[in-house]
């Protein structure tokens, strides 16, 4: 779940320092031969926003500078936007298109450099800038992902197949056009429709026999109008149609320096909404409450073949899955944090550290001269991550649920005052005036999470789940 809210070669139109671009709303005087200067980390941001504040909040306490490099916000937040972000990152510039270009991210990188500013990586968790991550750093010299790794994820038809070549899935998929549409619909099996290059649910729904082919072209328009989502879906927005995966559905939380993954969590989804239009994942909790260690160690195997058989070497990955009689099918692989409240949920069950904290350190450990640099940080994962005899490292459960708009006008939106159990994490992101008009899509509310024992999970997971439905109160204009 992903919601916005919540380049060493100089090309030829780079703006130096004494001729900035327009969009350069904020920047600091470089000390290049201060030797209290750490550097910084260059931040993609896709309209303002992708967890820029959990990003720049854990740099900060890194003693690393955030340049941040965002694409054009929406005109409804703007100057406001770019003038809350100059006041927490040090630096930030922003295009003057909503959508972020490689050619954006060489001139920008290049652009730091001749200003002496010290790049020690970049880092987004926008999925469709993660290939522009990638190239970032190749240009860094820091290891990551390849570029063309990246995009083949985002590739869901190409993927399913070749997984189930490899006989890691059995499930099979093929381009959604109205003779696959109609032939799906007539053999009396289950399917499911999702974007062959999708986010945010848009799109993703089972397949009836009342689905038609204006149905999908309804979908695949409203997603090429959509000012914030349209460039992930690529050029007409194709869909796939793939057999339908059965069972409780999880996501495993994973962290891979130099082929080596740890698995820093992982979360059974409590609730899974599946609408006309899109596939709302409303609750989950981790560790799983359906599993017992040894089906999670069944799981924690199959996701590390997984890994090696797409050689996914680095970086930090959201891999969902469903489980059914004994078999673990793919849902997808997100090379990236999970949505949502993920990175808060691994800190409260670690005790130490979020999600975003541990792929900043390893993004930082991978650039070090110090040999043991990634050494010690492959030591501290594995203190904070499953065993493979799957159980978790630590005593601790979460229970976390996310709340999704309906079409129209906010009136009111506010925390519930008799929840039985306070929330440890609140974020309502939404307000009064907002008008949501997507059906299509998840669009966020706002998001509450839990903290306990995990001895004490087992009462309290029942009463949380039920009273926690209501837990954000939303009233929508009549």
């Amino acid at each position: 779940m992903n919601n916005p809210r919540s380049p060493h070669d100089a090309g030829p139109h780079d703006a130096g320092p004494q001729d900035p671009a327009p969009h350069d709303v904020t920047s600091h005087d470089p000390t290049p031969h201060d030797p209290a200067d750490r550097g910084g980390v260059l931040l993609l941001s896709h309209v303002g926003f992708s967890f820029l504040e959990d990003l720049i909040g854990a740099l900060d306490s890194r003693g690393t500078k955030a340049y941040v490099l965002t694409s054009l916000p929406l005109p409804e937040h703007l100057p406001e936007r770019l003038d809350d972000l100059a006041a927490k990152a040090y630096d930030v510039r922003s295009t003057d298109s909503h959508v972020l270009t490689r050619a954006d991210v060489e001139e920008h990188i290049a652009a730091l450099g001749r200003r002496g500013e010290r790049v020690l990586g970049c880092l987004t968790v926008w999925e469709g800038y993660r290939h522009l991550m990638a190239h970032a750093n190749s240009l860094l010299d820091l290891p990551d992902l390849a570029e063309d790794q990246v995009l083949a994820l985002r590739d869901k038809l190409t993927l399913r197949n070749a997984l189930a070549d490899a006989g890691l899935g059995r499930a099979r998929a093929a381009a959604l056009t109205p003779d696959s549409l109609a032939a799906r619909r007539a053999d009396g099996g289950r399917h499911f429709v999702k974007p062959v290059s999708g986010i945010a649910s848009l799109g993703t729904f089972p397949l009836t026999a009342a689905t038609t082919w204006a149905d999908i072209e309804r979908i695949a328009e409203e997603a090429r109008r959509d000012p914030v989502y349209a460039s992930a879906f690529g050029p007409g927005v194709p869909f796939l149609v793939e057999d339908y995966v059965p069972g409780r559905e999880f996501s495993f939380e994973l962290l891979v320096a130099d082929g080596v993954a740890h698995l820093a969590a992982v979360h059974e989804k409590c609730e899974v909404t599946e609408t006309a239009g899109a596939v709302l994942e409303n609750a989950c909790t981790s560790p799983p409450d359906s599993l017992d260690p040894a089906g999670l160690a069944a799981g924690r195997t199959w996701v590390l073949a997984l890994l090696a058989r797409l050689d996914l070497r680095w970086g930090c990955f959201h891999i969902e899955a469903r489980h059914h009689e004994g078999r673990w099918e793919l849902i997808e692989v997100n090379p990236r944090v999970g949505g949502s409240l993920i990175s808060h949920s691994v800190k409260a069950l670690n005790g130490t550290d979020d999600l975003l904290g541990l792929w900043i350190d390893l993004l930082l450990a991978a650039g070090r001269p110090d040999p043991d640099a990634l050494g010690a940080w492959n030591r501290r994962l594995a203190e904070i991550s499953y065993r493979p005899d799957g159980t978790p490292p630590a005593d601790r459960a979460t229970f976390f649920r996310v709340f999704f708009g309906e079409r129209g006008r906010i009136a009111r939106i506010a925390l519930a005052e008799d929840l039985p159990v306070r929330p440890a994490v609140v974020q309502i992101l939404a307000r009064a005036g907002d008008r949501i008009d997507s059906e299509a899509r998840e669009v966020f509310l706002g998001q509450l999470l839990w903290s306990m024992p995990l001895d004490e999970r087992e009462r309290l997971l029942p009463e949380l789940i039920r009273a926690s439905r209501d837990a954000i109160e939303v009233q929508y204009e009549t």
